[in-house]
Order: structure tokens, then C-alpha cells, then sequence
């Protein structure tokens, strides 16, 4: 059970303060029926709120995925710098509060972003032992050797001591390849090409878990809402 001003701000109905006015003037139904007192009880799973003809239900978890374009880093926010979560608000301005992207692209890295405030599944899903897949198209000022990519699949030191786990890489020629890992150290891909010779020019996330970009569905700088569903 939680009380109806706290389910009426987890809505992005209103502030505290403004649900308790509008639930005051009788313009919030509870089930259909008018509500005045701000600290009764509602089963948040079951109760319907009606708010200016339109119908809410409380939904714990939600879950969005971006196709993060480059210029704007990945975090909440920041003072200097434009995030994806400026972006995202902008886009969906009445999406719930307390929404966060799962781990970090880089500033000028592009692709797919998952952003939810499911805290556990955000864990799971970074967590090393869990081995979640991450895939990446990197363009690439040299071509590849079979001893590069042995290297790379191998595992690579980038600078913390210990090699970077075993990774898969496809390559069919030419100065582009596709690249799944299941760590997520700092700058882990370009430190890993940078490893065996090469710059990486380009770089986007095609592949998150279950999670594939689609970018006919998802272009550039989109967002769309995904049910809940098995992201790994």
C-alpha cells in the first residue's frame, strides 16, 4: 500500500504540494471517486487514477532504450556538458523520475543505451560475473591481422595488470570489424585496439545483452519504451 500523494508524484501528475491542491479541489478520481486527503492509503498495483480525462496506472519499473547520438555524455547530469538524460527528458517530458542509463558510452561513441530505474536489473547486467554481452562496430584507421584479432579474442593488456577477457571478433576485411566483450573497463575497446596497433576512428554499440539496435525502428537520437522482458 502507499499513500495516494506519493503514487500521484510517482505519476508525474504533479509535486507533493500540487496533488495535494488539485485532490483538495476534488480534480483527481481514485477509482472513480473523488478523494480529498492526500495521506490515504491505495493499493499502488490495483488503484486507477483519473486525472483530466486521462487514465493512470502505476507501473514500478520502466525501461527505455536510446540510439545515443554523439556530443552528450552518459549520466544524469552535469554542469558543463549536455547529457542523454537531457536528451531524454526533452523527447519524453512526462516520463517518470529517477530514470538512469545502464553503464557508459562514451562522449562521441553512438548506439544502443538502456535506461530504466529497475536498480537490480542496471546491477545484473554490469555485473563482470554475469558475462552480459556487449556488441561494438568499430571503424578503425588500419586493417586487422590474424594475429591482430587472435590478440584481441584472446585478451589484450591495456594498462590494470591483468589481460581483458576472452572477446569475439568479426572481421571481413577492410578498416571496419564487430567486436563483443563482457567487461566494461574504461575507454575497454579503444584500449584494446590501441593494444594491438590500432586507432579506433569510430565506434557504436550495436548489441546489449538481448538488446539489438534496430536502427530503422531506432534512429539517431531516438528513444522507445520496452515492456518488461529478458534483457540477458
Amino acid at each position: 500500500m502507499m499513500r495516494l500523494d506519493k503514487l500521484l508524484v510517482e505519476l508525474n501528475i504533479g509535486t507533493r504540494s500540487e496533488v495535494k491542491a488539485l485532490l483538495k479541489k476534488g480534480l483527481i478520481l481514485v477509482d472513480g471517486e473523488k478523494v480529498a486527503k492526500p495521506e490515504t492509503k491505495v493499493d499502488e498495483n490495483t488503484v486507477e487514477i483519473t486525472y483530466q480525462g486521462k487514465i493512470y496506472t502505476y507501473q514500478q519499473f520502466h525501461y527505455y532504450v536510446m540510439n545515443k547520438p554523439k556530443g552528450v555524455i552518459t549520466a544524469t547530469e552535469d554542469a558543463k556538458e549536455a547529457t542523454v538524460m537531457d536528451i531524454f527528458y526533452r523527447q519524453l517530458p512526462d516520463a517518470p523520475k529517477g530514470l538512469s542509463p545502464v553503464g557508459r558510452l562514451d562522449k562521441d561513441t553512438t548506439g544502443l543505451l538502456l535506461i530504466t530505474n529497475d536498480g537490480q536489473l542496471s546491477h545484473d547486467l554490469l555485473s563482470p560475473k554475469k558475462h552480459v554481452d556487449k556488441t561494438y562496430l568499430v571503424s578503425l584507421d588500419k586493417e586487422l591481422s590474424e594475429e591482430d584479432i587472435a590478440q584481441l579474442e584472446a585478451g589484450v593488456h591495456i594498462g590494470e595488470g591483468d589481460l581483458t577477457a576472452p572477446a569475439k571478433v568479426k572481421y571481413e576485411g577492410g578498416k571496419t570489424c564487430f567486436i563483443t566483450i563482457h567487461e566494461g573497463k574504461f575507454h575497454q575497446v579503444k584500449r584494446m585496439f590501441f593494444a594491438v596497433g590500432k586507432t579506433v576512428v569510430d565506434l557504436k554499440r550495436t548489441s546489449f545483452g538481448a538488446l539489438v539496435l534496430d536502427e530503422e525502428k531506432l534512429p539517431l537520437g531516438h528513444i522507445n519504451e520496452l515492456k518488461c522482458e529478458s534483457f540477458y
